[in-house]
This record gives structure tokens, sequence and C-alpha cells, in this order.
């Protein structure tokens, strides 16, 4: 096969055997060589080529497809590469790789295929891409419809919110504050005693008394990363899957932050066990704070609102 028709030829197949069809004309293609396939979520090269970690040509005999979507008034287009075959230097390695979307299931994938010298280059460079994508660096992540997204404007929003322009009883706008300075600041003396490092807190009261204030001036005042998350819903996943999804990447940027906004409209019987699995079950969650707002107590599974370990806190806006 030459590779003008390379991925229009790959599109015809059916979709349980693309995967397969590419990787073994690649290997046909490039013999002397490592293929390693993906079809990983965190394999953002866009982003990673824009911050300058390496560089990226497109194969100029293949139709290069890209998606441009509107966002909203006042943003950019957003641009994503739905099918190319690019050329990549990096750390002097040159290495190609091949994006193809197609349908699995419901569900909408991006898949990989990394070409190099030699299999370790290629498993590096997926690494590399990887892990650089999945970390949250000084930016919030918004988790909706079972993707996660960098929110510019609730981070501008953060950034001038602060405790002194917050109105809230002294003792209670004090206490807040120091119960998370100390945890971050008390690693050391959690691994001493064998105790988890990790807290979860939960925001009480009814709307407009300060609960989502306080949350974005404590999220600019401990500098962590955070994750915010607007639901669990999406179309392609269920909902348990996305809580796993959330709690791996929390993981992954620990120490962190994770937001769950009115929880009681997040959480009910179907999702409530895999939920308070994720909160205390078998991973350590070390370096975890969650922090949780409610108008609606009285909503919650009492396994939530009442259980140590899931919110050790309970803060109380009158």
């Amino acid at each position: 096969m030459g590779i003008e028709n390379f991925i229009e030829e790959a599109l015809y197949k059916p979709n349980d055997y693309i995967a397969y069809h590419v990787g073994r004309e690649l290997a046909e293609l490039h013999a002397e060589k490592a293929v390693v396939y993906g079809d990983n979520w965190y394999f953002e090269l866009e982003s990673f080529a824009r911050a300058g970690h390496c560089s990226v040509v497109e194969q100029k005999s293949i139709f290069h497809h890209v998606k441009t979507q509107f966002e909203s008034i006042g943003k950019k287009l957003r641009e994503k590469i739905e099918n190319s075959w690019l050329n990549v230097l990096w750390q002097g390695h040159l290495i190609e790789v091949v994006l193809i979307t197609w349908y699995d299931g419901r569900l909408r994938m991006r898949h990989q295929w990394i070409v190099a010298d030699e299999r370790k280059i290629a498993e590096d460079f997926l690494r590399a891409v990887c892990e650089w994508c999945c970390e949250v660096r000084a930016e919030i992540l918004v988790y909706h419809d079972g993707i996660f997204q960098k929110d510019k404007d609730l981070l501008n929003s953060i950034k001038t919110t602060t405790f002194e322009n917050l109105i809230l009883p002294d003792s209670l706008k004090q206490q807040v504050q120091n119960d998370f300075q100390q945890f971050f600041n008390s690693r050391e003396i959690y691994e001493r005693y064998g105790i988890p490092w990790k807290r979860g807190a939960l925001f009480i009261g009814p709307p407009g008394n300060g609960k989502t204030h306080t949350l974005k001036a404590l999220i600019n005042q401990l500098e962590k990363p955070c994750l915010y998350i607007r639901s669990f819903k999406s179309e392609c996943n269920t909902e348990q899957e996305n809580m796993s999804e959330v709690f791996k990447r929390a993981r992954m940027n620990s120490p962190c932050i994770v937001v769950l906004e009115d929880l009681d409209s997040m959480v009910d019987g179907s999702n409530q066990s895999f939920l308070l699995n994720e909160l205390d079950g078998f991973h350590p969650n070390n370096g975890l704070v969650v922090l949780a707002t409610t108008n609606h107590p009285e909503k919650l599974d009492p396994a939530i609102l009442d259980r140590p370990s899931r919110f050790d806190r309970k803060y109380y806006f009158e």
C-alpha cells in the first residue's frame, strides 16, 4: 500500500479490523523499525509540540484532516487533528506518528501508531508525551461530558478571589485556611504515623452564603493542581467509568485538589457505592483533598455525610 491513500483505505475497513490492519501495513512499510500502537487519551501531541518539546511536520503526500470547533463567544477556535501522518523530531530522533480517528462503539477515539528506529525510543516518546499532557500546570482542568478541558475563565476568576474580600465569621474563615494549609505541610507526620495522607471536606449551607467563593479563595491560596468536576455524566461512558478516570487523573497529579460542587446532584443510588470506593477504597489517594459543596445535605446518604475517611470535615455556612 502506498502512503498517499494509507488512511483512506484504513478507514474503509471494519472497525474491529482497522487497528490490526494499520499495524500490519506499517510493519511491512518499515520492516527495519519498531511500531508501537495505542489509543491513550493523554497522547495530545499538538499540545506537546506547542510547548516546544518536539517539532512536528505533516506528511505532505497524505491529506491532513483537522477538526475546527467553535467553543464560545470571545474564545479562539480550537483545532484538533483527526487523521494525519506526522514526522516528529524529538531529542534527536526522527519519529513517524500516524493518527487515525473512528468510532469504537459509541465512543469516538483517536488512535496512534509511533514508528521509530527502536522500540525503546517509541515507548519513551509515548511516555514523555502522555506524562507531560496529564500534568496540571498552573491551570484549572474542568471535567464535563466525559472529557477534561482547561478553563481559562475559571482560572482567572480563581486568581482574583481571596479571603480578604470574603465575608464570613472570622473563626470559620481562619479555620478553613489553617486546615488545608496544615494538611499539605504535614505529609511527613502522616507518613511517620502511618495515617493516610488525604482529606475530604464538605461545605454545607444554603445558596449565596460563600461556599463557592471560599472554594475559589482556597484553591488560589493553596496553589495546587485542581480538577473541577461539573458532572460525571457523559454520552459515551458510564458515570462509574468517568469517576474512575477523574480520580486516576487526580492521583497522577498528587498533591491535588478535586472539587465536587453540588455533590447531592452528582450522587445517586446507581453510582454512590463506586464514588465511596474511590474516596476510601483500595487506592491510597495520597495527597488528595476532595472539596465538596451541598445546598441540600438531607439528600446525601449517611454513608457520605457521616462516615469518617470520606468527608472528615464539615463546614457550615449559616
